[in-house]
């Protein structure tokens, strides 16, 4: 990797021929709003601008191919990007085929990447609260498996996502994570307001727990409080008043 964009790496032992990445918004060609390396083409930036950006990125990245792009709509729908018409309106991707890059966008939402031990298949996940209470994680997990030996040990890195300090939430998100697991209720913070602060964070530690995954690294950042380095659609779009944010990229894929 490397031309001049710079990217956050996984904190893991690397599978074998795994290779995986989140951007930060500097380094592209893009204006304010979106501010530089805006890589999504539904926020209304310059499509010319957002291609040139997805350019750089497979250059800088040294991709094998065109990531996948998918159209997210906050669901559990798994892209199985070894078929040949694999779904694009979805909030998740797998592959076990060398060359296929999986990719989610994000600005708050939580990126899960996935990886079996030995290399085979990896996948990545887009968890905001409601494909996270929906189940994006057990259905990316279960699609992964499907690809893999039984038995085969995966690991996961939790890439950038709103940290707990700067997502509040209602009684509503707590009530759906509680209603599929009791353990949730430690990620939630009741505030001064009332409501609740929520650590999607330990939200996706817990359901990877529950799935059998050990393995799991990342978790550390926070797009809404380093506003230098993540776009943050809470951030900028419902605390600025901004009519539009960027949108980082997640990618993992086999060499």
């Amino acid at each position: 990797m490397g031309l001049d964009l710079p990217f956050l790496l996984p904190e893991w032992q690397s599978p074998p021929g795994v290779r995986a990445l989140s951007t930060l918004r500097a380094g592209g060609v893009s204006r304010p709003p979106w501010d530089s390396l805006n890589l999504g083409a539904h926020v209304g930036d310059d499509p010319a601008a957002v291609d040139a950006n997805r350019h750089r990125l497979r250059e800088a990245a040294d991709l094998p191919a065109e990531p996948q792009w998918l159209e997210q709509v906050h669901g559990i729908v798994v892209a199985d990007l070894d078929l040949p018409d694999a779904r694009r309106r979805a909030d998740a991707a797998v592959s076990s085929r060398p060359g296929r890059v999986c990719v989610v966008m994000t600005a708050d939402c939580l990126p899960v990447v996935l990886a079996s031990s030995d290399g085979a298949a990896v996948g990545v996940a887009h968890a905001g609260w409601r494909g996270l209470a929906a189940g994006v994680i057990e259905a990316t997990v279960d699609a992964l498996r499907g690809k893999l030996a039984s038995g085969t040990v995966l690991q996961a890195w939790l890439a950038p996502a709103i940290g707990a300090r700067n997502f509040e939430v209602g009684d509503d998100v707590r009530a759906a994570f509680l209603a599929a697991d009791g353990q949730a209720a430690s990620a939630f913070t009741r505030n001064a307001q009332g409501r609740w602060q929520c650590d999607l964070y330990l939200l996706a530690r817990q359901r990877l727990g529950s799935a059998g995954i050990e393995h799991i690294s990342g978790g550390g950042h926070c797009t809404y409080a380093e506003a230098d380095r993540f776009f943050s659609h809470r951030r900028d779009v419902q605390h600025r008043g901004l009519d539009a944010t960027g949108r980082m990229a997640t990618l993992v894929w086999r060499t």
